[in-house]
């Protein structure tokens, strides 16, 4: 019989540990090397900075700008962050808006990368996407296959999403489905490399 007490773990006492040992690039030049499942989506890694123009059946039209960091960390998958901030008539910052992270992840079949892919999307605000799609040339396509909400968030109930690589740049136009309104336009960006 162990004298140990189950509310003691060893962990408990134990010294702390350094931070995080394993890098994540959205530079390809430094870090980890690429996993060969994402050559596909190597165009879309990097920090992307641009602006764009948002609306919705249920709020007035607005100009914004955003950042998206796309990196990895050698594994076959994609971290996806978001950051934007409404911007006013002179183009300066009035507050912030949407957030959100997440994983692009191809689907694999025996161990290779196949066109399809899966997305898992958060925001701050209590809703989380799941999305299926597909990778053609430099363009990606995703459209919602679930999603969940958290008893105090908007009624989002789906969402489609175009994204694609156009002469160096980072376009995409996303429709939402929300607040009793089926797919509408919502976003569309043009983001221009400035990392990686």
């Amino acid at each position: 019989m162990s004298d140990e007490n189950p509310l003691q773990p060893p962990w408990l006492n134990a010294p702390p540990v350094e931070e995080y040992p394993f890098e994540e690039s959205h530079d390809l030049r430094v870090g980890p090397k690429l996993h060969p499942a994402l050559d596909a989506l190597l165009p879309y890694i990097g920090l992307w900075r641009g602006r764009g123009k948002g609306g919705f059946p249920t709020i007035e039209d607005f100009d914004y700008a955003q950042e998206i960091r796309i990196s990895h960390d050698g594994r076959p998958f994609l971290h996806y962050e978001s950051r934007a901030w409404i911007l006013d008539e002179q183009s300066r910052p009035v507050r912030p808006a949407g957030r959100e992270v997440g994983w692009w992840r191809p689907v694999l079949v025996d161990g290779r990368a196949t066109d399809e892919l899966e997305a898992l999307l958060t925001t701050p605000t209590g809703v989380m996407e799941l999305h299926l799609g597909k990778r053609t040339g430099t363009q990606v396509e995703f459209a919602t296959d679930a999603v969940i909400r958290t008893p105090t968030a908007k009624e989002v109930t789906g969402g489609h999403r175009l994204f694609g690589i156009v002469e160096g740049a980072l376009l995409y136009a996303q429709e939402m489905a929300a607040m009793g309104h089926g797919l509408s336009p919502h976003l569309s960006a043009r983001l221009v490399r400035v990392g990686g």
